[in-house]
Order: C-alpha cells, then sequence, then structure tokens
C-alpha cells in the first residue's frame, strides 16, 4: 500500500456478513436452507435509500472492488481505479455495495463453506447456481438496506450478465444499468473455452471428483492450466505482443520443455497464482453460470422482447480488441434494446488490452461511466445521510 491512503481512496474497509435464513431455490431445483453473503460498502447511505450503486463482479471477482483491508495491502481492490471520492464511481455521491456471490470461495457460501447438513465443506455437493440466482439474492441483500430501487448496478463480463438480468427480472429496482464487456449470452466457441477450462480441472488426478477437500488435496495443476488458457482469451494479440514479444530467457534455443520465451513464464506464474488464491470448484460453478445465462431464450430467442420489460435506461461499453465478448456482442443487446424503445448510450472504445480492458482506468471509457453516473447522481435528492 501507498505510504499515505491517497485522496481518490475509499481508504481502508472491512468486509461485512450478511446471514440469510430463509430458503433460496435456485434454478437448478435445490434449495439452500439458508446462506450468507460477504460484502463491502463505501459511501454513504442517503436518507431514502436512493443513491446506491451495486457492483456485480466477473468470474474470478470478488467483494474487494476498492479500498484496502490493511495498511500493509499491496494492492487496493480489483476496481479501486472506478470507485472512490471523484472517480467515475463517486463515493461522495453515491453509496456503492459489492459482494461476493454465491458458489464463490471468498467468504459467501460455496463449495469452501460448511454444508450445516453434514458439517463439513460443501465441495462438489454445492449446488448449481445461475445469474438469475445471483439477482435473486442480490436483490435480498438490497432489502437488508431497506434499497427499494438502485441508482444503478454495474458489471463488467459476467457482471454485465447480471446487470442485464436484473433489468429484467426486477425493472422496477434500478434506474440505470451498465453492461460493459458483456453479451446477451455465451457464443458456441466461448463455450467450448469453458468446457476446456473444467475438463483440465476434471482430469487432474487431484481433483477427485470434486472431492478434494475431503482428500486433503488441490487440484492445483488442473486449476491452472484453467488459468491459463483463460488468461490467453482475456488478453490481445495486440497487449501480448507489446508485453512479451518473442522476448526469451536464453540467447539460443534450449530444445526442451522449460520455459524458454518469457509468455510461457508469465502464463505459468499466473496459473500457479490462481490456483493458490482460487477454489476449483467454484470455478467450474461460475462457469456454467457463464453457459447457462441466456434471458432470450425466454422469448424463443427474441431479446427485444424480453427487454421490453426494462425500464431503466442503459450504458453499454465495448472495446475493440476484446474478442472473448466481441463489439458485436454488446451491439446485439444496444440493437435489441433500440427495438424495445428503451433509452441506450452506447460507446466502443479503443483499447489495446483486449477482455481485460473493462478493468483498466482507459479515459474515454472512465469519461463515458463518469457522464453516464453523472446523470443518474443530478436526479437524486440532496444528501442526507442515515
Amino acid at each position: 500500500m501507498p505510504d499515505t491512503i491517497p485522496a481518490d481512496s475509499v481508504g481502508l474497509v472491512t468486509p461485512q456478513v450478511a446471514q440469510f435464513d430463509d430458503p433460496l431455490t435456485l434454478s437448478c431445483g435445490q434449495t439452500l436452507p439458508n446462506y450468507q453473503l460477504v460484502y463491502e460498502t463505501y459511501g454513504e447511505l442517503n436518507a431514502d435509500a436512493s443513491n446506491a450503486i451495486l457492483i456485480c463482479h466477473a468470474l474470478s471477482g470478488n467483494h474487494h472492488a476498492a479500498g484496502y483491508h490493511t495498511m500493509e495491502d499491496r494492492k487496493p481492490g480489483w476496481w479501486d481505479s472506478a470507485i472512490g471520492p471523484g472517480k467515475p464511481i463517486d463515493t461522495n455521491t453515491f453509496f456503492v455495495i459489492s459482494l461476493n456471490n454465491l458458489g464463490g470461495c471468498n467468504g459467501s457460501t460455496g463449495p469452501t463453506t460448511i454444508n450445516p447438513a453434514t458439517g463439513k465443506a460443501w465441495g462438489a455437493a454445492f449446488p448449481f447456481v445461475t445469474v438469475e440466482d445471483w439477482v435473486e439474492s442480490q436483490a435480498r441483500l438490497a432489502d437488508r438496506f431497506g434499497i427499494k430501487t438502485f441508482a444503478a448496478i454495474v458489471g463488467g463480463s459476467l457482471g454485465g450478465m447480471q446487470a442485464l438480468e436484473w433489468s429484467v427480472r426486477y425493472p422496477d429496482r434500478l434506474k440505470a444499468a451498465a453492461i460493459i464487456a458483456s453479451a446477451p449470452k455465451l457464443s458456441t466457441q466461448n463455450i467450448a473455452f469453458n468446457e476446456v477450462a473444467r475438463q483440465s480441472i476434471r482430469r487432474d488426478p487431484a481433483f477427485f471428483d470434486g472431492h478434494y477437500l475431503d482428500n486433503e488435496s488441490v487440484p492445483e495443476n488442473g486449476l491452472g492450466l484453467a488459468r491459463m488458457l483463460g488468461h490467453i482469451t482475456y488478453l490481445s494479440d495486440d497487449s501480448m505482443g507489446n508485453k512479451f514479444g518473442r522476448q526469451m530467457r536464453h540467447d539460443e534455443y534450449q530444445y526442451n520443455y522449460e520455459i524458454e520465451f518469457e509468455v510461457e513464464s508469465y502464463l505459468r506464474y499466473q496459473g500457479e497464482a490462481f490456483s493458490r488464491r482460487f477454489d476449483a470448484n467454484t470455478y467450474m460453478l461460475m462457469t456454467k453460470a457463464l453457459d447457462y445465462f441466456d434471458p432470450a431464450a425466454r422469448e424463443r430467442g427474441d431479446l427485444a422482447k424480453v427487454l421490453k420489460q426494462a425500464q431503466c435506461e442503459f450504458l453499454l461499453v465495448s472495446f475493440t480488441t476484446d474478442w472473448r465478448f466481441s463489439p458485436a456482442r454488446s451491439e446485439e443487446i444496444v440493437d435489441a434494446l433500440i427495438r424495445s424503445g428503451k433509452h441506450v448510450t452506447y460507446t466502443k472504445i479503443d483499447s489495446i488490452e483486449g477482455h481485460d480492458a473493462f478493468l483498466f482506468p482507459i479515459p474515454r471509457y472512465m469519461a463515458a461511466l463518469r457522464g453516464f453516473l453523472g446523470r443518474i447522481a443530478k436526479r437524486l435528492p440532496p444528501k442526507e445521510t442515515v
């Protein structure tokens, strides 16, 4: 962490836990008798609870979106560049909630938490969860705060899918939705990438059909390979070329299978680091939630018909070098919103960062988000904190 907390940081934050004892019936048909959600908040809720923004995380994200947990932290939350005083998601104006979704491995109920029926970690027995389930649990968390309507719901990638689902599942509970580097459903190619990642995990001998915790084991190799594959798809050819090129460890080819190119070293490091901090069963669940999301299927593939229910205004953002969730996928949502008569702003950002661009403070991108939320802020009543 810097020697002093930056003036535009939310500062030191402490994760909170919300315990829910009302059963939650999931899309898969199973029911969680009780569960907990870990979350963080930034800023202050106003008197009528109208200034709240919900941040929805992507596949490997979590509740720690901004600020620092301790003075010794070297890195702030994953979207600290966008959330804070004076930043696009301005905590001088908005009350921001960021949570770890059900099935996660950062404190919310999921495969690594205790199954009350067995007294052991859920592991592979944890039920499948969907974007619809996450939105339902998020709505229940909002109820705890007395938030009837969010000023905005914002998410990138899988988070954008959650924002889209909010707009049709609870159309009267949000004023605006920012859907960034996302898609109305996964392409066949993306489903294929997810399946290769899952097979990498499942074929690791240490996976034990998902019961690795009971066997005091971790499928590090499989999870690491899954992350390596995913990481390649999150970057662009330009960004990888600029960062690594064909840089080598040695002056000459070594004619072996050890690390020779710097990009190999980078990918191995990313895979190994990820396998130490993330849970394999959670990765499997999250990728399946991605695969299953397809709101247009409710109306025989007619997304515009589904979006007729939406009442909020929309911001769609795409990035030119994002080939995992290409601009064409965002434009599918934009076109459907226009056909359904909704208010939508769309911007395509030039970038070299690929899909990961949504995590970077690219000036034009930040300006678009700031302008969109700034219009929402002007409609809020004078700030009186509760």
